[in-house]
């Protein structure tokens, strides 16, 4: 099952009429993740601590968020082993979002309002700069009617995603040990606060700009909120920038797909097929048609 379909309507479905709410364990999360990050980088900052700060964030946003989350988990654009799904959504879940069920049901929500001719500002990125960073990272949408949720059995029924969800924030906890039995509190502090707090402010970002300026190569008609093409944030964000791309071709497991996007999940997957570890890859010419899709000049 795709993300299309596991969002269920019905007539009193409005993705308008809600409230943001604050949420004490989300604010909590992040804010403990920034006061580990500020507070223990004044007193640890050497160059291995950088260079495991960005080893970590490249392989937890590469292989966990891009290809384990996004591109399997949420879109099921390629196949793979299931204990090689299992451990790139282990490592999504380690970028400090949320679990895979959380993860999912957030993705698709937003994705869903964003499909209807009008959605609440929450969905669509459109308050201020500021005040939006305030409601994604510290609070929750309560739609008065939201839609239902259905999960297919692999993702929903699985005992090891269902165990995560409980637990994903806890998950921490064996990362921060082991590395501290590698490098000290050094690592425990760039390894875990900073990626942390790095990778969900750097989620956030991307989300707010491309849903409000860049480049468009292609006008889904009917939605009330497009996405934008961000560029030369390709690398950092392993290809997720091109998000104009991604709203017109959402199962795609490619998202740089014009000369010059670059896109590391999508050379990553080149390599995982090579070796025999990913098969039934998609591309935007293996989608259904779409007649609300249009091409721009």
């Amino acid at each position: 099952m795709s993300s299309l379909y596991r969002i269920v309507p019905d007539e009193a479905t409005d993705a308008c009429d809600g409230r943001v709410v604050y949420s004490p364990l989300k604010s909590a999360w992040i804010t403990t993740m920034y006061a580990g990050a500020i507070a223990g980088g004044y007193y640890y900052h050497t160059a291995g601590d950088l260079l495991l700060f960005l080893f970590s964030c490249a392989l937890t946003l590469c292989f966990g968020h891009s290809l384990g989350m996004h591109r399997k988990l949420i879109h099921a654009s390629f196949g793979c082993p299931l204990w090689l799904e299992y451990t790139m959504v282990y490592l999504g879940v380690l970028v400090g979002l949320a679990g895979p069920l959380g993860m999912t049901r957030t993705h698709d929500m937003r994705d869903w309002a964003q499909r209807q001719k009008a959605c609440h500002d929450y969905f669509a990125h459109r308050q201020s700069f500021f005040k939006d960073a305030f409601w994604q990272m510290h609070c929750d949408i309560a739609l008065a009617h939201p839609p239902r949720v259905r999960f297919e059995d692999a993702i929903g029924r699985s005992r090891f995603y269902r165990a995560l969800e409980r637990t994903w924030m806890w998950q921490q906890l064996p990362l921060a040990l082991l590395l501290y039995l590698m490098g000290g509190m050094g690592f425990v502090v760039w390894g875990v606060c900073a990626r942390v707090a790095v990778c969900v402010t750097g989620h956030w970002l991307i989300g707010y700009f491309a849903h409000r300026r860049g480049e468009r190569h292609w006008h889904v008609g009917g939605a009330g909120v497009q996405g934008y093409n961000i560029r030369f944030c390709g690398l950092i964000t392993m290809g997720e920038c091109w998000h104009n791309n991604h709203h017109a071709f959402p199962g795609s497991a490619k998202i740089g797909i014009q000369p010059g996007e670059t896109d590391p999940g999508w050379w990553v997957l080149m390599v995982m097929r090579w070796l025999g570890l990913a098969w039934n890859i998609k591309g935007p010419l293996d989608l259904p048609l779409r007649p609300e899709l249009q091409a721009m000049a």
